[in-house]
């Protein structure tokens, strides 16, 4: 076991690594953020009253409205990761961890607009006349030839792997471990009631996870962010210090001491950026698969209000969990394994303990742990069950789901750190054939985000006709023939 978990580790070392990666998920959301003018930062405010003040943008097509399809979304990314992931950026990168995160979040605006604008413009209707879309979709109808297939199918078969790991494994895990820290609740109990709750909202499908989604989310980031305004009103001298910290850090690197160290920058680089995209999920696709079921009449409009959950969740829900990390100073004392401890409350749970109560804080971090972790599960078993059906078929969709719930209970008492991994792995080959797309498919994607927003500059119009689907096609020849010599055989 200890050979497999090693082996294990090194290949997630490689996949999330400076090398592959990390720059890939970064100069994609560049070129993006590039092509399509900065329009995360000049279109968020319209995008943000069409998703969370409208609401509803009725088309053609579509399961749930725009506003499900964010909290779905939403319910998927703001897990664990945004307590524990934080945790761990800050405790192992030091506190310029933070502004890399911060800076994967907005490039990574760019990406999630672009694949929820892939997944609403390609979305299928599958056998049950359900809508199907996100990267097992377009990636196949946008790039045409082999190719696009192999990319595909790619995305689908780590997709529907990687849903156990990260969407349910981890989550579960993390419940399990914090509600018996906290309250002395065995894992067995755990273990059943998240399979019972989870059952019972996936028997409905995506109708019904849009429903408890549109409800249950908002309820637990403001509940979260509350807490987290509490602690930072008690500590609230500390914080301009805390932020000076962020932004030196992030250029320097400072370690557990408050000392400067010029090597540590490439540590809070590689770990900002990693946990920043583990939280937002920001061009790995999985929120395309939600955005392709939302009722839009026009892709950009969706894409833009699938852009602003990176915001809610890196750019909000982030910050509050680093600034009452740092301005608590607990930060200094963290003891953290090479790992980063990640499954555990860990400095987030300190901080909330040391302001106020060592009983009362890791209780309230365990709730929310609880909740973002509950949601994440309800998420990720949409993506998974999706890119089952793209490979399977229809037939695979409850088969998928039955299994999905019942392994809830075993990874409740599972040893989690080689689960950990494992997901890591996943995720990242999962990301790799929809970062390729993206960029491939950058061009198209900017064009036609200009037309409409030549025509509906702040979205107050949604009765622009999307452009006729376009597709890209790659020919590889191993002998170069003369223009004039090629024959056509159309």
């Amino acid at each position: 076991m200890d050979a497999f978990s090693n082996l294990i580790d090194t290949i997630d070392g490689f996949v999330w690594s400076m090398w592959l990666l990390i720059p890939l998920l970064f100069v994609t959301g560049l070129v993006l953020t590039i092509r399509l003018r900065g329009m995360q930062f000049t279109k968020l405010w319209p995008a943000l009253k069409l998703g969370l003040i409208k609401r509803r943008d009725p088309g053609a097509g579509g399961d749930i409205s725009q506003y499900q399809a964010l909290t779905t979304a939403l319910a998927a990314t703001v897990g664990v990761g945004n307590i524990v992931g934080v945790s761990t950026a800050i405790g192992i990168g030091g506190p310029g961890a933070l502004f890399w995160m911060w800076v994967t979040g907005l490039v990574g605006m760019a990406s999630k607009y672009a694949e929820a604008f892939l997944g609403s413009k390609y979305r299928e209707t599958d056998a049950r006349g359900e809508v199907v879309g996100g990267p097992q979709v377009y990636l196949q109808k946008a790039i045409k030839g082999p190719l696009g297939k192999v990319l595909a199918l790619t995305f689908a078969v780590f997709g529907a792997l990687a849903a156990f790991g990260i969407g349910n494994g981890t989550q579960v895990k993390a419940m399990a471990s914090n509600l018996e820290g906290a309250f002395g609740v065995p894992w067995l109990v755990t273990g059943v009631v998240v399979m019972i709750l989870v059952g019972l909202v996936l028997i409905g499908g995506i109708k019904a996870i849009g429903r408890v989604t549109a409800a249950f989310v908002p309820f637990m980031i403001v509940v979260y962010i509350l807490a987290g305004i509490v602690i930072l009103a008690m500590n609230v001298t500390a914080i301009p210090e805390a932020f000076a910290l962020v932004f030196t850090d992030a250029f320097t690197g400072t370690d557990k001491t408050g000392n400067f160290l010029g090597a540590a920058i490439g540590v809070a680089i590689q770990k900002g950026m990693a946990r920043g995209i583990f939280s937002n999920e920001s061009g790995m696709g999985s929120a395309a698969i939600v955005a392709a079921a939302a009722k839009t009449s026009h892709p950009v409009r969706q894409g833009l209000v699938s852009m602003t959950q990176t915001f809610i969740d890196t750019i909000i829900v982030v910050s509050f969990t680093g600034l009452v990390i740092l301005s608590t100073g607990v930060w200094k004392h963290a003891d953290l394994d090479k790992d980063g401890a990640r499954l555990d409350d860990s400095l987030t749970g300190q901080a909330f303990g040391a302001t106020i109560g060592e009983n009362f804080g890791p209780a309230i971090v365990a709730v929310c742990v609880v909740f973002f972790a509950l949601s994440t599960v309800i998420g990720w078993s949409y993506y998974g069950e999706r890119c089952a059906v793209r490979l399977f078929g229809i037939k695979a969709q409850m088969p998928y789901r039955v299994v999905f719930t019942a392994l809830i209970v075993v990874w409740s008492q599972f040893p989690v750190e080689v689960i950990w991994n494992i997901a890591d792995i996943l995720n990242g080959l999962m990301a790799l054939p929809n970062l390729i797309g993206l960029l491939l498919l950058s061009g198209m994607i900017s064009r036609e985000t200009k037309r409409y927003l030549e025509q509906d500059p702040d979205l107050s119009k949604g009765n622009v006709k999307p452009s006729p689907l376009e597709a890209i096609s790659f020919r590889f020849q191993t002998k170069w023939v003369p223009a004039q010599k090629r024959v056509s055989h159309r």
